[in-house]
């Protein structure tokens, strides 16, 4: 890099040309890396932190913790906004070489690390600090190192290096002045920047002291005054979790996510190791309002990210997957790799370290809660968790499902209630699905399950369908197996019903009258009072599902089905009921249509032509009716075909 000296100029001063196109560098940076310009202040004020964390680890001095400071100070007269800090200061060389890395490399090579999305380039560039372009006309750093102190200043086209003495009062640190362009005066007043520092570097680890005004009554006049006050505290989750009581959670709770509501279970917990971050949960006492109107409303999100307690976004849908979009909380990260601009997160190995960290320890809170308090938790999240099970798989999974309460023929239960139930030698969890539990309960193909005593998980919506299809078997043991599926090896084998072939003519004419509309006919085993009931095939598909997936799309016709290997459903014949008893000696083909019909409504399927079952149940009911025979007053009355007048009597 060239170096020129300024005209004039002592020895101590020396002017350098940035040999790359720092307005195509501002370019990136605006349009590439910050969508907004507060971020200046959280990138220089990360660069003073990480300056005091490097003098603390260097043990530069003993009194450590009390000297290592920052503060920020606007000056309104001169429109110049100061940052400075008491950590390792640098060199001449470091001023020269952090400071214009950009310029030494070439716009190019910056360009070609952006696209790479390579961290480690990136991060070569430190363009943190040429964010404070972004508001500044000029930058001017005084830093202070081994005794020596240097200025390096900037207009954004050269930048200058001259020795100076005694503007850094402490043994060692840096101080940053920006000159203000004529749009950015906001960043002189202390409410604006006190409202960023809490934005984004409240939970810095050292004190932050912003200049501010104080104004006071005395002796009937109004006194302003100016004085530095710490901004900042110690972040609670640096804390062990037992030194932090309860109402220390709660309050940083409402006070973090600006909630109203008591947090209804938290977990606090840390990992070291391969990655190292800690991290704190809550779950709100009421379902956040954005999710009411839409289930996975990305805006409900509320995961604060830090990194060296650094506030970097807290809409990055990446750190949780979304069936826990309802909880709030924090990661504070020490290594998690970021792009340049600190705004959208790399993916890596550690931020999949770090998700599945916060999986495991979610499902551990939510299996903490007593009865009372999960009894409330399932009724905002329930259908969270049955996501959960559907997205997640192996261990995850299982104990997701373990969470999971199902309405059955006995009651509200859980999986392990169930199995815990089931009785001797039985390895089946059965479901049968239906609009409504009554609706589910009352399905014929739970007739012979009734009496046998075998407990039937009752599903009323399609999300159930798909929980315990997913989960398809539990602790490696029981099966979740569809009672209204035509084959319940293991449940009904050692039923009495035998197949007889004196039904094989009716059955065969059955399928003959109903056609495409069933597979096949069969004897049932599983029937006790009703006369038929529809069942599914291996690949077949509930009546609740088919109407969901009707509702997902535009038209699914009959045809659509097939291509998915959806069969028709299976009709099953009670052998010992009247009306196909009937059928059996004297066959009738309405009445066949009408006992499907009654079949397909029964186990919940919609009819096809409804008014071809109105007109077979009007016509069922004149056959059935018959006039009543005539009284003997009648009879006389049409021998003499006589009519006879009503006469009214009036008062």
């Amino acid at each position: 890099m060239p170096r020129i000296p300024r005209a004039g100029a002592t020895v101590q001063e020396q002017e350098y040309e940035f040999s790359a196109d720092v307005s195509r560098v501002m370019e990136i940076i605006i349009n590439s890396l910050y969508s907004d310009k507060d971020v200046f202040l959280r990138e220089l004020v990360s660069n003073a932190a990480d300056a005091c964390d490097k003098k603390r680890f260097l043990g530069l001095q003993q009194d450590i913790r009390d000297d290592l400071r920052i503060r920020v100070k606007p000056d309104k007269e001169r429109r110049v906004l100061c940052i400075e800090d008491t950590g390792v200061g640098m060199s001449k060389d470091e001023l020269v070489n952090n400071l214009g890395q950009i310029a030494r490399s070439g716009t190019k090579k910056f360009q070609e690390a952006l696209d790479s999305k390579d961290v480690n380039l990136i991060g070569q560039f430190g363009v943190g600090f040429y964010s404070g372009f972004l508001v500044a006309e000029k930058m001017v750093v005084v830093s202070k190192r081994d005794d020596k102190e240097h200025q390096w200043s900037s207009d954004a086209k050269t930048f200058e290096i001259k020795e100076t003495t005694g503007e850094i009062e402490s043994s060692s640190g840096t101080r940053i002045e920006l000159s203000l362009k004529e749009d950015c005066d906001e960043y002189l007043e202390d409410w604006k920047l006190k409202d960023l520092l809490k934005r984004y570097s409240e939970f810095v680890n050292f004190p932050i002291d912003l200049w501010q005004s104080k104004t006071k009554f005395e002796n009937n006049e109004t006194v302003t005054s100016f004085e530095y006050e710490t901004v900042n505290s110690k972040p609670l989750w640096l804390r062990r979790p037992k030194e932090v009581n309860a109402s220390e959670y709660v309050d940083f709770y409402k006070s973090a996510f600006k909630a109203y509501d008591e947090p209804l279970a938290w977990t606090h917990f840390s990992l070291e190791g391969q990655v190292q971050f800690r991290a704190m949960l809550f779950v709100p006492s009421v379902l956040p309002f954005e999710l009411s109107r839409n289930m996975f409303e990305e805006s409900a999100s509320s995961i604060k990210l830090y990194v060296k307690r650094v506030f970097i976004n807290d809409k990055f849908s990446e750190l949780i997957p979304r069936w826990l979009v309802f909880l709030k909380g924090l990661v504070d990260s020490e290594d998690l790799p970021l792009n340049v601009g600190r705004e959208i997160l790399q993916k890596s190995k550690m931020l999949s370290i770090i998700k599945k960290r916060i999986v495991r320890k979610s499902i551990d809170m939510f299996s903490d809660l007593n009865s009372t308090e999960f009894s409330k938790f399932w009724e905002n999240y329930g259908k969270y968790l049955k996501v959960g099970v559907v997205e997640e798989s192996g261990d995850t999974q299982q104990d997701l499902a373990k969470l999971c309460r199902f309405f059955s023929t006995k009651g509200e239960t859980t999986l392990d209630e169930y199995v815990e139930n089931l009785g001797e030698n039985r390895t089946k969890i059965l479901y049968v699905s239906g609009d409504s539990k009554a609706a589910a309960s009352r399905s014929p193909v739970l007739e012979k399950l009734k009496k046998m005593d075998y407990e039937v998980l009752l599903l009323t919506e399609p999300l159930d369908e798909l929980v315990v299809q997913a989960i398809g078997e539990y602790k490696k043991t029981y099966q979740l197996v569809d009672a209204a599926k035509e084959n319940l090896s293991g449940v009904l084998d050692d039923a009495d019903e035998e197949d007889d072939p004196d039904f094989d003519d009716l059955k065969e004419k059955l399928q003959q009258t109903l056609g495409k509309a069933v597979t096949k006919v069969q004897l049932s085993k599983r029937l006790e009072s009703s006369p038929a009931t529809l069942v599914q095939g291996a690949y077949g598909m509930s009546p609740m599902m088919r109407r969901y997936m009707a509702a997902q799309a535009t038209t699914v016709s009959e045809q659509d089905y097939q291509m998915y290997g959806v069969s028709a459903p299976t009709l099953e014949i009670n052998p010992t009921h009247p009306i196909v008893l009937k059928l059996k000696d004297q066959y009738d083909a309405d009445t066949a249509l009408l006992l499907y019909d009654v079949a397909a409504l029964a186990s919940g399927y919609d009819l096809t032509d409804a008014s071809a079952f109105a007109n077979r149940i009007t016509n069922l009911m004149v056959g059935d009716a018959s006039p009543p025979p005539p009284s003997s007053s009648e009879e006389e009355e049409e021998d003499d075909g006589d009519v006879k007048e009503v006469e009214v009597v009036q008062d």
